[in-house]
């Protein structure tokens, strides 16, 4: 299975896991697949399994041999438990594969502590067209320090504010174009009897969005950049305290459904408030459109769902065009590798990844790849006005900023979350929040 058919937390528990490897949770076999191409020297390529994802993957390795017999990939997938344990097994024995997959920012920045992937950024200078192709924002999870240690590839998920169309109507309610509409519609609906927001709020990471939103339409993409780059005392950037105000501000309003802190993401009972009309609006991942439309009888066909990027804050430095979330999945090259893998990966970077052939197998599963000029495929999918959408977002972003708990480290991701959700408990106000965090700076 696909994340867009999964919640996101199944997957970030690698992300958490590993350390080092973060990935999309798949299900499958509990081994590695079989592998195809090969030889000995040859370039091996590890990755998940699941479909739709598996299927295009290995499609792009077979198209690869096909036209390089001479210097094959050898590709093998495995489930994820499976592949948390042997990446980071083989990372620190000095044995990856060639190729490795992974999730980019605090997974990325490990490997590149310790020296276990290559730079590729002069790589990528004699390689203009092919970073140009890519979206621009896709570039911020594979830079440490200012280098390139990755290649973008497959496919873009932001997080945007969804809203229920009928309910807006029935209320006489526009979607907000600031966050004092946001606060306004609080007390419309509430007023109505209608939940302004759907949270599954156990998950802690959907309480993460947002504060992600919040500190960079205040403050701008720096704020959490400061945090990422090990800055000491990040967190006490006056942007956070007005961010994290705001947020204790909306929490008091009863702007979440009402026992949020029980509902779990994983159950998709945030997203049948929603659809089911006892919320009217959700901030989300764009993989929940797809269960949605499954699961919500005619709400999407039916052009009931609304979605739009977060807006603007008043007074605030941030781009409106930012977004946070997925920006991309990320493709390495282990330094322990020969000089001809090395070529080979390359080479299958240059000439495979995100082909005409696999960028169309990526919008016929229903995902928009990080590619520029893709427009025209995408108006031929059934679900085209979404995808131009999440298109349209993911491309124009001047930040896309990666989700804060696959940026950071493993150690530092999981004070984030037990912060988040003693902070929506009310537990804890914005001085400790910020203090606990940035005590765990670096970490």
């Amino acid at each position: 299975m696909e994340r867009r058919a999964l919640s996101r937390r199944h997957f970030l528990t690698l992300a958490a896991g590993a350390g080092a490897a973060s990935a999309l949770a798949a299900c499958g076999s509990s081994g590695p697949g079989t592998a195809t191409g090969g030889g000995a020297g040859s370039a091996d390529y590890w990755f998940l399994t699941g479909q739709p994802g598996e299927g295009i993957r290995r499609h792009s390795v077979d198209r690869f041999n096909r036209a390089n017999p001479d210097s094959k990939i050898s590709a093998t997938a495995f489930q994820n438990d499976a592949y948390k344990t042997k990446i980071k097994t083989a990372l620190g024995a000095g044995q990856a594969p060639t190729i490795i997959w992974g999730w980019g920012g605090g997974g990325l920045k490990s490997w590149v502590e310790a020296g276990q992937v290559e730079d590729l950024t002069g790589w990528f200078g004699q390689n203009a067209a092919l970073k140009n192709r890519l979206f621009p924002s896709s570039f911020g999870a594979a830079t440490i320090n200012g280098k390139i240690y990755a290649m973008p590839a497959e496919t873009v998920q932001p997080i945007v504010l969804f809203y229920n169309k009928e309910v807006f109507e029935k209320h006489g309610a526009t979607p907000p174009q600031s966050w004092g509409d946001i606060m306004n519609l609080v007390s419309l609906f509430n007023s109505k009897g209608v939940a302004p927001f759907s949270l599954g709020g156990q998950s802690r990471w959907t309480n993460m969005m947002w504060m992600e939103f919040l500190f960079d339409r205040i403050g701008g993409s720096e704020v959490f950049q400061a945090v990422f780059e090990g800055k000491q005392n990040a967190w006490s950037h006056p942007a956070a305290k007005e961010a994290l105000t705001k947020l204790q501000d909306l929490i008091k309003a009863n702007g979440f459904v009402k026992g949020f802190s029980s509902i779990t993401a994983d159950s998709n009972a945030d997203q049948a408030l929603l659809y089911r009309g006892r919320a009217a609006m959700m901030l989300h991942g764009t993989w929940t459109y797809g269960s949605m439309a499954n699961d919500g009888g005619d709400f999407v066909k039916s052009g009931k769902l609304g979605y739009q990027n977060f807006p603007p804050v008043e007074g605030g430095k941030g781009d409106p065009s930012d977004t946070v979330g997925n920006p991309g999945q990320y493709l390495s090259i282990s330094s322990k590798a020969t000089a001809e893998q090395k070529e080979a990966a390359k080479k299958f970077f240059q000439t495979a990844v995100l082909s005409d052939a696999e960028v169309k197998e990526w919008v016929d599963a229903g995902s928009v790849p990080i590619v520029k000029g893709s427009e025209a495929t995408l108006a031929t999918s059934k679900d085209a006005a979404f995808l131009t959408f999440v298109y349209d977002v993911s491309s124009n972003a001047r930040t896309f900023a990666q989700s804060w708990d696959q940026a950071l480290s493993p150690t530092a991701a999981e004070t984030l979350l037990d912060s988040i959700a003693k902070f929506f408990q009310q537990s804890i106000g914005p001085d400790q929040f910020i203090t606990t965090m940035n005590g765990v700076i670096g970490r």
